[in-house]
């Protein structure tokens, strides 16, 4: 099964930026957003970090140094990798029931739905993670990314439509065959479908974006108060339909308004800044803010939903255009009962 992400953690995947077409005249301010978010993580968990090369490792180790950060508590990978979205492209980690063994699970990436030809290469990446870790891996033989779902670890996992459906993903699998895939291979036994995602997302409506479990029957919901908003239809529509769902074991679920932070961008458009892109640690969670006048109230919930960990507002700003944010970036390697 697919633990849920507050769930005990043995660490977080992240892969070094440096893509400026990613990235463009930023590269360096992501980088230090990377400082932010592994220095705040590292008393949480183990972080597992990608580079491209040794000379990349060399000076991503020289920047920890200048900021403090214990070098021997990260776990270098040298890969190949073409992005930084390993949430999308790395492998999604599984658990026994009794949850005392790991295993992974192999979804094949298509850089959502074909839009980037230079970042299918990714696809190759979980195959690199697990010759160095030798784990189980399962291959479902489905186009997936980790962003597209949720799960609440009892059963349920959260997913929109727009994305799961498209025709630029699966286009040989029926929605039920869909449905089979996930149940299958991440053990859940219900499925919740939202519609569409917030503007200015090429994922095509990822979930991290809009709608979040918090724990077992609770969702933060990303909802835009302003009518006038491009956003407002289709927050309200995800919103209304979580009010109608039900979880694995036919309860009403709880569910958070999450405001939204209006408009982020620039004269070229406007990019998908959602505040429910954050991440769960062990101690802390990450929630990306982005200098807006409902930042506040954004951390105010998270603190309110994950009392006992810290919750640390990272400005994504710079982040976002690359079209995503915290959550985007990591991965979940759940820890075991052992």
């Amino acid at each position: 099964m697919m633990p849920a992400e507050w769930e005990k953690h043995e660490g977080i995947w992240l892969a070094w930026p440096h893509d400026p077409d990613t990235f463009p005249d930023r590269v360096e301010k992501v980088e230090n957003i990377y400082v932010q978010i592994i220095k705040s993580m590292l008393g949480s968990e183990q972080v597992h970090l990608l580079v491209k090369d040794y000379p990349m490792k060399i000076r991503v180790t020289r920047a920890f140094k200048q900021n403090n950060i214990n070098c021997d508590k990260i776990h270098f990978f040298i890969f190949d990798y073409a992005d930084v979205w390993i949430r999308d492209y790395g492998p999604i980690f599984v658990t026994s029931k009794q949850k005392d063994s790991l295993a992974m699970v192999r979804w094949r990436f298509n850089a959502w739905g074909e839009k980037y030809e230079e970042l299918i290469k990714d696809t190759a990446i979980p195959a690199k993670i697990n010759r160095a870790m030798q784990l189980p891996c399962f291959d479902p033989q489905m186009v997936l990314e980790g962003g597209s779902i949720d799960v609440n670890g009892k059963g349920t996992l959260l997913t929109t439509e727009q994305c799961l459906l498209n025709r630029n993903r699966n286009p040989d699998l029926s929605k039920q065959e869909i449905e089979n895939k996930l149940k299958d291979y991440l053990g859940v036994t219900h499925i919740i479908w939202l519609r569409n995602g917030v503007y200015g997302d090429d994922t095509d409506g990822h979930i991290d974006d809009i709608a979040r479990f918090v724990n077992p029957t609770t969702i933060v919901c990303a909802y835009e108060e302003d009518e006038a908003d491009v956003n407002y239809p289709f927050l309200k529509e995800n919103y209304e339909l979580l009010l109608e769902a039900k979880d694995q074991d036919g309860n009403q679920l709880d569910i958070i308004k999450m405001p939204m932070p209006g408009f982020v961008g620039d004269d070229e458009g406007r990019l998908p800044a959602s505040y429910t892109n954050f991440y769960i640690g062990n101690t802390v969670v990450l929630a990306p803010i982005f200098g807006h006048d409902n930042d506040q109230q954004a951390l105010d919930i998270l603190k309110c939903v994950f009392q006992g960990r810290t919750v640390v507002g990272i400005l994504c700003n710079d982040l976002v255009y690359g079209f995503g944010a915290i959550h985007c970036i990591t991965q979940q390697q759940p820890g075991l009962n052992v």
